[in-house]
């Protein structure tokens, strides 16, 4: 039986950890990101201090659809103390018309019916504006609970390179485990 020298053992352990660190950070910058819910905005869907898996590599495939929950940068325009993303609700995506009216939210002429908002509250337009028209590569985000969110009313339209990635799995803690469903607007709700 030989001895290793422990030169060579060293540099294994050495070699080991490098590789380790190389493929954490290659899936944390191209594949997911773990992301800390800070905000009450999302209340009911997400709360403050649950983790969500951000899914970084599908959204390079095609583009963010309306009821994608998304964490992105915040605006220049409306900077956090501390830089931290926000996670909000795609309503609007390019081309779309965003309308707030009678205490709900309009895309394109239809009623959005939104189960997920915040204990039924009414939707209502910040900063004198009630519509806006989406740019390409633009999306316009809400919060669910909408009387707690700073969102697209506030610091307008998100841009897609400013989007991090899609809230997939909220995995803690573990007794909310489980696959974030976005909500897919296929029919208006009655008005």
């Amino acid at each position: 039986m030989t001895r290793r020298p422990l030169l060579g053992c060293l540099f294994e352990i050495v070699e080991t950890l490098a590789l380790t660190l190389l493929i954490f950070l290659g899936i944390q910058t191209f594949v997911a990101q773990p992301y800390r819910v800070q905000q009450q905005s999302m209340e009911q869907t997400l709360e403050p201090d649950q983790y969500v898996l951000v899914d970084k590599l599908t959204p390079r495939f095609g583009a963010y659809e309306r009821g994608d929950i998304v964490v992105f940068s915040p605006p220049e325009s409306f900077p956090q103390p501390d830089g931290a993303p926000l996670i909000k609700r795609v309503i609007g995506v390019a081309g779309d018309r965003v309308e707030i009216r009678d205490g709900r939210v309009w895309v394109n002429g239809e009623a959005l019916a939104e189960p997920y908002v915040y204990e039924g509250q009414a939707t209502s337009a910040t900063g004198g504006r009630s519509d806006w028209t989406i740019p390409a590569d633009e999306y316009f985000v809400m919060g669910d609970h909408r009387s707690s969110s700073a969102d697209s009313r506030v610091f307008g339209t998100v841009g897609a390179g400013a989007i991090v990635g899609r809230a997939w799995l909220r995995y803690w803690p573990l007794d909310v485990f489980g696959i974030l469903q976005p909500t897919r607007y296929d029919q208006a709700a009655a008005p």
